[in-house]
Parts: structure tokens; C-alpha cells; sequence
């Protein structure tokens, strides 16, 4: 028996067998991970200029900012983390027109929608949001 949405669905095959295609030959990964790299390096770097503690987690198009000093690397270790900052950070980064996860548990994600500018614009609203921060 199976069950599903779109199980079967010759349509929804089709096109997962094509996006599988284009992955496969045009393999946006590398692209993907330097754009989410430099995003990760700006905040990173951004938090260091106004002396905020952060930890910038990054593996491919994945990305998660958490407001402490210490590496984050499980469940207990991101509990430590600032909370109250994050949501400081987020609610500026809507501010700026960038939707982040509402949550610093949750990842953000760098697509190959994204462009280059967008990935600038990112970087620097995300600049300007941890000075607010900062004060």
C-alpha cells in the first residue's frame, strides 16, 4: 500500500526525476556553500566589530547563527545561547526585509534563487542589525 500526497503521481514524478537531472548537471552545490560561506563569514565577522558573542554553525546552504562564544555542536550546548539577542537580531533582520528563522534552533537556508546581490544585501542588513544590537 501506498500513501501520499502525490505518491504516484506521474506529474510529480516527472518532475522530480527532472530537478534529479538538472542537479545533476548543472550541481549547484558548490556555488550554494561559497554563497552561505560568505554570508556566515559577514555575520561573523560583523559580530566581532561590535564585540557580540556569536557562533556562526555552517555546513553546504545551511546555516544557523547563535549568540554565544562557546563552538555549539548539540542540543545542550544551544541551549546556552542568548535567546533574547536572537530575537532582537531577528526582529531587525525584518526590519531590513530578511525572514530568518524565528528560532536560532532552526537553520536558515541559502538557495539557488539567491543571488550574489542578495547575498550582499543580506550580509550588510545583517551588519547594521547587530549594531542596533550593539547600541
Amino acid at each position: 500500500y501506498q500513501a501520499g500526497t502525490l505518491s504516484g503521481n506521474p506529474l510529480a514524478v516527472a518532475a522530480g526525476i527532472q530537478t534529479l537531472r538538472i542537479l545533476r548537471d548543472e550541481n549547484p552545490y558548490p556555488t550554494l556553500e561559497e554563497k552561505t560561506r560568505l554570508l556566515a563569514e559577514s555575520v561573523s565577522e560583523a559580530a566581532e566589530e561590535c564585540r557580540i558573542d556569536v557562533t556562526v554553525n555552517q555546513i553546504g546552504s545551511m546555516m544557523t547563527v547563535f549568540f554565544t562564544a562557546q563552538p555549539v555542536t548539540d542540543y545542550a550546548t544551544a541551549r546556552t545561547c542568548d535567546t533574547h539577542q536572537y530575537a532582537a537580531f531577528f526582529n531587525h533582520m525584518l526590519e531590513e526585509g530578511i525572514y530568518l528563522p524565528p528560532s536560532q534552533f532552526e537553520t536558515a537556508f541559502v538557495s539557488t534563487a539567491h543571488t550574489h546581490d542578495q547575498i550582499i544585501y543580506t550580509a550588510r542588513a545583517a551588519c547594521r542589525a547587530l549594531h542596533k544590537i550593539a547600541g
